[in-house]
């Protein structure tokens, strides 16, 4: 059982620096531009900015080449850069549902929020790898409490304005 958290811990890391990277190197100007969906609503609203998208992008990436120096497999550089760009297109497709629900920045939508990015990232990195059965759902079960818990210690630490 600890191989298998450990290999699911190994194989999502990417998606979660690249989650977690717009919280600390985001800011400045908004991916939607302010622009409004057809119901009239922020197609995905200030929080999600082109400096954050980047910031994860980068970091997911520079993620999958430490892995990829670690492990001498340099296929883990594109494994990383696909699962950031998962995880973080993941991230704006909750944010446009939570849009399309009325519900505000930094609301809570409980499965969206915690599993959404990780089901990305997942789907992104599928052409390259598939990790196997018993990672994914290792990575399932084991997102939404280390989510619950980093958001916890970025609003401990005045980088969140919500602990969840």
């Amino acid at each position: 059982m600890l191989e298998i958290l450990g290999a699911a811990i190994w194989f999502i890391l990417p998606a979660y620096v690249a989650n977690a990277a717009p919280v600390v190197l985001g800011g400045g100007a908004p991916i939607d531009g302010g622009r409004k969906f057809r119901d009239g609503r922020p197609i995905f609203g200030p929080g999600k900015t082109i400096r954050g998208f980047l910031a994860g992008l980068v970091a997911g990436t520079v993620m999958g080449i430490i892995q990829s120096l670690a492990t001498g497999n340099f296929t883990l550089i594109a494994v990383g850069f696909l699962l950031a760009l998962g995880a973080l297109v993941g991230d704006l497709f909750g944010s446009f549902v939570k849009r399309r629900l009325n519900i505000p920045r930094g609301g809570a939508a409980p499965v969206l929020d915690q599993l959404g990015f990780a089901i990305f990232a997942i789907l992104f990195s599928s052409p390259l790898v598939f990790p196997g059965w018993d990672v994914t759902i290792t990575v399932l079960i084991i997102t939404a409490p280390i989510h619950l818990a980093t958001n916890l210690g970025g609003y401990l630490l005045k980088m969140k304005d919500r602990p969840y």
